[in-house]
């Protein structure tokens, strides 16, 4: 055979087997099971009647980032299998497609583009890192698609084509600051991974610091996945001889061999705190909380938040995944989006995307971490915790705000963005305006 009949041969053969397959599968009567890994299981046969919803889940499955992201994907997934089990949206089941995008931000964008284009999918909750969000962002505008972002950022982004449902900087990273220097220090030392979240959290830091009196004693970054820590500590240690704060913006696997080194250096919780904002729980359990306890951190949900919804989650998490499992931040982030879609998807009564972006503001949900509202600004109000590691790796709540916080994307310490602000439901102001 030549080449080209070669390749056509094996095609054909493969959808061929594939088809056999799938027919089988949708064949089968009754079932049960994961509806959401097996969306043929069940009674219902939506795939016989071709009556599912395709939705896209796109993390890194693999590379330094699947530490953090493979448990978002286990949050998204026990979403959708309650979703599906309760009837699921619109009466149709949810077919999650699941991509890899193996911690590199071109193979982020080029599965972006695959899940809208050939898999159809009418959503896609997705990403961790801004790197990674930023690489899909342009997918998205062109498309005019749908993304829903499950993690805490830098802000200074506001597109009608995502919605964020983690923390922007006024809903973590201020407030953590500003305790700080109540209670820790003036003396910032501030340490993260060279891309764009840490480098433009940092800018925000300094600019606060130098309103608030306080000060920025270094700045250095690693590049992602880099576990070469040791001159960073020296850094530490001659910049601030004393003790002091440490900032940390670091992600992925990078935290584990920082944590271990400021242990082995001497670096203790009691003089050189460390204030984390990409550290949680599942972080902590896979570090050892033997390096990390009496550290901080900064959140909007713990698994010792006490709301009867979120012992509901944590309970219902474990029993899924393993009494070992832990909840953290971003999974609590990234299964409530996933309600705030169908519950938008409802409202709406189609998948189409304008009526569901548009039905998507003003979604409220009881969220583990209490009540959460999405915002004309694609963001939603949260509850701002600080945490302290303890022995168990679970975190005491040491500050809380008395209530939730509306999301600020355009930050108000940087000049260039001050007084701005973004709302999608005015054609008039939209993504910038001057407030």
């Amino acid at each position: 055979m030549s080449q080209l009949g070669r390749r056509k041969f094996l095609l054909y053969s493969s959808t061929g087997i594939l088809a056999s397959l799938m027919l089988k599968g949708c064949a089968s009567e009754g079932g049960g099971g994961d509806t959401a890994a097996d969306p043929c299981a069940g009674g219902a046969n939506p795939c016989a009647a071709g009556d599912g919803i395709k939705v896209g889940i796109l993390h890194s499955l693999s590379g330094t980032m699947a530490i953090s992201e493979t448990t978002v994907v286990d949050a998204e997934m026990m979403a959708i299998d309650e979703i599906n089990a309760a009837g699921g949206v619109l009466g149709k089941q949810i077919i999650p497609v699941k991509e890899d995008g193996a911690s590199d931000w071109p193979t982020f964008a080029e599965k972006a583009a695959k899940l809208i284009d050939q898999d159809k999918v009418v959503t896609v909750f997705g990403c961790w890192t801004s790197a990674s969000r930023k690489a899909v962002l342009p997918v998205f505008e062109e498309k005019k698609h749908m993304l829903w972002y499950p993690v805490q950022y830098e802000g200074q982004e506001c597109s009608n084509n995502v919605f964020y449902t983690g923390a922007t900087p006024n809903q973590q990273i201020e407030p953590a600051v500003d305790w700080l220097l109540e209670n820790k220090g003036k003396e910032f030392f501030l340490v993260g991974s060279d891309y764009v979240f840490p480098r433009t959290a940092n800018t925000i830091i300094k600019e606060q610091l130098a309103a608030k009196g306080g000060k920025t004693v270094g700045e250095d970054y690693l590049p992602l996945g880099d576990t070469e820590v040791t001159p960073i500590i020296a850094k530490i240690k001659a910049a601030l001889p004393n003790g002091g704060v440490i900032f940390n913006s670091l992600n992925g696997d990078s935290n584990v061999s920082f944590f271990k080194q400021m242990q082995g250096a001497g670096l203790t919780p009691d003089k050189y705190p460390v204030m984390s904002v990409s550290v949680a729980e599942e972080e902590v359990r896979q570090i050892g909380p033997e390096y990390l306890k009496g550290h901080y951190a900064s959140w909007n949900y713990y698994q010792t938040v006490e709301t009867p919804a979120n012992n509901k989650f944590v309970a219902d998490f474990k029993a899924k995944y393993g009494e070992d499992r832990v909840t953290n931040d971003p999974m609590e982030s990234a299964y409530i989006m996933v309600y705030l879609w169908k519950q938008a998807v409802e409202q709406a009564g189609t998948t189409d995307l304008e009526p569901v972006r548009a039905a998507a503001v003003g979604q409220s949900f009881d969220a583990p971490q209490g009540k959460v509202e999405m915002k004309p600004n694609h963001h939603i109000s949260q509850t701002v915790r600080l945490g302290q590691v303890r022995d168990d790796g679970l975190f005491d709540i040491v500050w809380s705000t008395e209530g939730t916080l509306d999301p600020i994307p355009w930050n108000q310490y940087v000049k260039e963005t001050k007084g701005f602000a973004c709302d999608w439901t005015d054609p008039a102001k939209g993504e910038k305006y001057k407030a």
